[in-house]
């Protein structure tokens, strides 16, 4: 089976801001990247998927960019982010980047010219109108229209007030963006992933939501949701409420284009969507090479046997729709969400189910996308002083929580610290010395550091300890990159009436694998379907067996062991 490259890859978000400090100003940059690209090939990682380094005003930490064809001093120079990009290829990783194609900075240029006047020839390259048309709200900070007195109109922004939203209907816009894209691509970038292709286009009727909430109610509404009921009633206003901000015609017709874009490039350039809807990869050729899996990571429940399976079946259906080429992509955590490490552990087992998490993205089917710390079990850290919180969103939940509920500035600062996507985007631990060794000691760094750094959860405390999850994060890759069947074979759930334990096959040409991994602390007896004269071969196990004495029949399966075995054909 021929395979792309980005079908066979392991990639690695990488938030630059975050990662490595290379000039000692408490802020990552393109020379600490660079620098650390020898322990990204240790680790066995394909590809980097890098979040923005453009020129920004920082309201959205880089995602409210001012030049799209730039590089943000903090990061330093477009030279620096060519050496950094030769460096990565010289080891075998290729690098793709965030596409922000929804909004601009409103200190771009182009937003700039644009409300300067009604007459100037980028006017219509935003969405103007004289008076806010409707009740619709940013899903950041409020309303979604705000009045600029210089051009005496409303614009919409579907995120913040900073973040204006391009007008996609003008063709001037839409060529502008295929240029941007194309100076990185002439550079050699190996492919985009999409930020919010959903929000491009906007209901063209106006047609106002409604939902009994403002977004500030809405979120403390969602803060103060306990049942299942009430928590599937928030859901419910979240989608009614920005139903028609998303999703909207006209959106597969860009993204054909920029796919014909890439195709005029040599080298399989590729597309991942941050959206779960299939229909983005259109007929499997004319579109996006791949969206992601997000509703496997979206379980409150968290991470179950009962949930992956399902989660698996329905997802690997809805792409067999589209193509029977269509290619699965699965995570469990980014920049957005909690870390891993927070979000599928229970307060007691987290090392164990970490465990399980990447064994997880290594056996699934499909292109697995790792968040840079999960490998050294990095965890959400909590910052309390809402003074220290960058996260526009969390700053403004803050102050409604004080100013409009009355709630005491204490619990508003705990609740807007957990709310904050900060937690999860402090700095890179690589060190037990001070500042984690991401800054020189002495240094503020851009976010407080999670102090656990000095307790074992860092990249030199683990890398010669042979137990550590860094060694599992590189066992397990290597396992997945030296076993075809995990890269290319099919999916299919082996039923084992467990509730506790997922069992799956892969499939491939010449190999078959099957997974078992055990979802609980409980020691589990199994009884497996008759395999007929095929006897088992034990590739990995978790709790260290010995092959000689290895059988599927009457298995005793450990306290949240991952096995392996190989069926000879």
């Amino acid at each position: 089976m021929s395979l792309k490259w980005w079908q066979e890859a392991v990639f690695y978000q990488i938030y630059p801001r975050s990662f490595a400090d290379g000039n000692g100003d408490g802020i990552g940059d393109f020379i600490g990247m660079t620098s650390k690209l020898d322990y990204l090939q240790d680790l066995g990682i394909d590809a980097i998927w890098l979040s923005p380094h453009f020129p920004s005003s920082n309201w959205d930490i880089g995602y409210d960019i001012k030049d799209y064809c730039g590089v943000g001093a903090e990061y330093g120079t477009v030279d620096d982010f060519k050496n950094f990009l030769t460096e990565a290829h010289n080891r075998g990783i290729r690098v793709i980047l965030d596409l922000v194609a929804n909004h601009t900075s409103d200190e771009h240029a182009w937003f700039l010219q644009s409300k300067s006047s009604r007459t100037n020839p980028k006017a219509d390259w935003y969405v103007w109108q004289d008076t806010p048309p409707n009740n619709w709200q940013s899903c950041f900070d409020g309303d979604a229209w705000t009045y600029s007195p210089e051009r005496g109109q409303y614009y919409y922004h579907y995120f913040m007030k900073q973040q204006p939203d391009l007008n996609w209907h003008n063709p001037a816009v839409v060529e502008a963006m295929w240029d941007a894209v194309r100076f990185w691509l002439d550079l050699g970038v190996d492919g985009y992933r999409l930020d919010a292709i959903g929000t491009i286009y906007e209901d063209p009727d106006l047609t106002p939501h409604n939902v009994p909430h403002t977004l500030s109610s809405l979120r403390i509404y969602e803060g103060e949701a306990k049942t299942p009921e009430e928590k599937e009633k928030v859901r419910k206003f979240w989608a009614e409420m920005f139903k028609y901000q998303h999703g909207q015609d006209g959106v597969h017709q860009r993204m054909k284009e920029l796919r014909s874009v890439l195709d005029e490039y040599e080298g399989d350039r590729m597309l991942v969507g941050e959206d779960d809807n299939p229909a983005y990869l259109g007929n499997g050729e004319d579109e996006l090479h791949l969206v992601f899996n997000f509703p496997l990571m979206q379980s409150d429940g968290g991470l179950t046997p009962e949930h992956i399976i399902k989660n698996q079946q329905t997802r690997l259906a809805a792409l067999a729709n589209i193509s029977p080429e269509a290619w699965p992509c699965n995570t469990l955590g980014n920049h957005d969400c909690a870390r891993v490490y927070n979000q599928f552990g229970d307060g007691i087992h987290d090392a164990e189910k970490a465990r399980l998490s990447i064994a997880l993205m290594m056996t699934l089917r499909g292109t697995p996308f790792l968040y840079n710390g999960e490998e050294i079990g990095m965890s959400d850290y909590i910052i309390t002083d809402p003074t220290l919180l960058t996260d526009t969103m969390a700053t403004w939940y803050y102050s409604q929580l004080v100013n409009t509920q009355g709630v005491s500035k204490e619990e508003a600062a705990k609740r807007a610290g957990i709310r904050s996507r900060d937690k999860n985007r402090t700095p890179m631990q690589w060190t037990s010395e001070p500042n984690a060794g991401f800054s020189p000691p002495g240094i503020k760094t851009w976010l407080p550091i999670n102090p656990n750094y000095k307790d074992g959860i860092n990249v030199n405390d683990q890398s010669d300890d042979p137990n550590s999850l860094l060694s599992f994060y590189k066992k397990m890759i290597r396992f997945r990159r030296n076993h075809r069947a995990l890269v290319e074979g099919d999916f299919q759930v082996i039923e084992l009436a467990n509730k506790d334990v997922l069992c799956f096959s892969r499939t491939s040409f010449a190999q078959s694998l099957i997974i078992v991994m055990n979802y609980s602390p409980i020691q589990h007896h199994l009884s497996f379907p008759p395999l007929g004269a095929k006897q088992p071969k034990l590739l990995f196990s978790s709790a260290g067996r010995n092959n000689k004495e290895f059988t599927l029949e009457g298995l005793k399966l450990g306290s949240f062991e991952i096995l392996i075995s190989e069926i000879a054909y």
